[in-house]
């Protein structure tokens, strides 16, 4: 786990160890910060670091054990996941929620679309301000697609990425016939700024059934009210599966609460995409 401050060059840095291997980052308390940042700091890493245990408890082989454990994990039983029809109309946007492992599935991702894709992409990553930027421009360097961070009032072009800035809810405003990005300070969502469900339900009341929304790997559950969202308005979802995720929160919410039409690994979901796009009929 990655604890960097949050400075250009630090965000640079953890963005290239999470792309090398690293599980996750958190920002430092610094000495401009006051003293319940620092409370902050260490709730957040317990949390990462308990999340990667149990995960690394549920993977090691039993005959890997050196020596007995005095209170030994049970294994976690498989949620019942029930897939809904896909529908029919063609998409015109993607829209990606994301959080801890996030930025290696977007690469990842990015890597496998081929950015001549004509639809505007949305992407709410759970990560700082600076961080955001960075995040932008790797996926810009490393994929050639198109990627900024939104900026407020600005209109949404196909073939374009436009990723939630740190510290805003990104959502989607319509103006006669434009599409635009909005940039919002409204509270936190899930305890996070930006938020998944703000973008996601903004998405699913100007698009309807011409949304297609993708819930990657993440911790907690954000996203599941805005997935629902997308749902009742007649679009897709496809989520993450548990075996390629990092952490199978956010992916493993809206998948075991029956809102997907697909839950596949990484390397399915730039596919499905493709295909759901480039052959859908409407």
């Amino acid at each position: 786990i990655m604890a960097s401050t949050l400075t250009l060059r630090n965000a640079e840095v953890s963005i290239r160890a999470l792309e090398l291997g690293a599980a996750d980052y958190i920002p430092k308390p610094s000495a401009s910060r006051d003293i319940s940042g620092g409370a902050d700091f260490r709730r957040e890493l317990l949390e990462k670091v308990r999340t990667f245990g149990e995960g690394r408890s549920r993977e090691r082989p039993r005959t890997a054990a050196k020596a007995p454990v005095a209170r030994p994990m049970a294994p976690r039983p498989a949620a019942p996941i029930t897939l809904r029809k896909e529908g029919t109309q063609r998409p015109d946007i993607l829209a990606i929620g994301s959080s801890t492992g996030g930025p290696q599935a977007l690469l990842a991702l990015f890597k496998a679309i081929p950015s001549n894709m004509r639809i505007p992409i949305v992407i709410t990553q759970h990560m700082p301000a600076t961080f955001t930027a960075v995040l932008a421009d790797h996926i810009r360097r490393v994929t050639g697609w198109p990627c900024t961070e939104a900026e407020d009032g600005a209109a949404i072009e196909p073939g374009r990425v436009y990723v939630a800035p740190g510290d805003f809810h990104l959502v989607i405003e319509a103006k006669g016939t434009r599409r635009l990005t909005r940039l919002t300070q409204a509270p936190p969502e899930n305890f996070c700024r930006p938020s998944v469900d703000p973008m996601l339900k903004s998405v699913a009341r100007i698009y309807g059934p011409r949304a297609l929304a993708a819930i990657l790997t993440g911790m907690g559950s954000d996203g599941l009210e805005g997935a629902k969202a997308v749902v009742a308005a007649g679009g897709d979802l496809v989520a993450q599966d548990e075996r390629s995720s990092v952490v199978w929160g956010m992916p493993g919410a809206v998948a075991t609460a029956g809102l997907c039409c697909a839950v596949l690994p990484l390397d399915r979901i730039a596919p499905f995409i493709v295909k759901k796009i480039g052959v859908a009929s409407g």
